[in-house]
């Protein structure tokens, strides 16, 4: 009985350090696109009236986390079952990706008049504290929801493919335990970059005079860091959705990793941009023709 406990410990404890390796390689695989999830959810509550910003990193945190729930056994399904299917699963979110980036791009710089009516409406309606805006936040927040479950699936994937081979239990706990930290630690830097203005006022009230100009140069760096937060997230759509449609073609992928770390980012953002403006060819062309019919 005794000699039965200590084999069963003994192989837990073989299990848990399996487990602990490979969440650090998935981990240091998928801190890439940690920090492009990062500034695409930042830019989610760019806009957003201060007092609701927290509620809509919540709202998005929670879907997030039922984006996970969904992709953990889809992934351990596919990867058992039909392993082929994953690549071209990333592709078609990739080329999602880059379809809202260039979408966001042409609706800024090609219809300037109607994207300055809308900024003006909206920064009217965010200063009128007697309207209500959770109905306009539930799209916003749904489609931060949807951009979410694209990175979400990525990380997923990579970590998927850290995990290839090893026990079905193993392969549960890393990926798991991957969602988690991942989903937990995104949207809590998410929360203190949106609160950053608050914690700079409140440093900027202390008796300390180092504090208090800390403080103010929080405040006065918040609105800044927003909009930078905002660009960079556009710029991650075309990166990340520019690296999955890179990637899911060997001969190309290898052929831009050759270039260099910049040069790729570079060809990936490229890449990203040419399959955004073909894919928004494309669904508006299909828009006319139907409209037409």
């Amino acid at each position: 009985m005794a000699t039965s406990l200590l084999l069963l410990l003994d192989d837990i404890a073989t299990v848990l350090d399996d487990v602990s390796v490979l969440t650090k390689v998935a981990a240091k695989k998928t801190a890439g696109v940690l920090g492009d999830d990062l500034a695409l959810n930042a830019q989610q509550v760019a806009g957003v009236r201060a007092s609701r910003e927290l509620p809509v990193v919540w709202a998005v945190c929670k879907g997030s986390f039922v984006n996970k729930a969904i992709l953990v056994p889809a992934a351990l399904l596919i990867g058992t079952w039909l392993p082929w299917l994953v690549t071209p699963l990333l592709m078609v979110g990739g080329a999602f990706l880059c379809f809202e980036g260039f979408e966001k791009l042409a609706h800024r710089f090609l219809h300037k008049a109607e994207h300055a009516i809308e900024t003006q409406r909206h920064e009217q309606a965010v200063a009128n504290e007697a309207i209500d805006l959770v109905a306009a936040e539930k799209a916003k927040v749904k489609g931060a929801v949807r951009t979410d479950f694209i990175l979400s699936a990525e990380i997923i994937a990579i970590t998927l493919g850290t995990v290839q081979g090893q026990p079905f239990l193993t392969q549960l706990t890393v990926l798991a335990g991957i969602a988690i930290v991942m989903t937990i630690g995104v949207y809590g830097l998410v929360a203190g970059i949106v609160r950053l203005d608050d914690m700079g006022f409140y440093l900027s009230q202390r008796d300390n005079a180092a504090v208090q100009a800390l403080g103010r140069a929080m405040v006065d760096a918040a609105p800044w860091l927003m909009k930078a937060l905002s660009v960079l997230g556009t710029v991650a759509m075309f990166l990340v959705g520019g690296g999955i449609l890179v990637h899911g073609v060997p001969a190309v992928g290898h052929a831009i990793e050759a270039w260099g770390p910049l040069a790729s980012q570079v060809g990936n953002a490229g890449v990203g941009v040419i399959a955004g403006a073909v894919v928004l060819a494309a669904v508006e062309g299909f828009r006319r023709l139907r409209l037409r019919r």
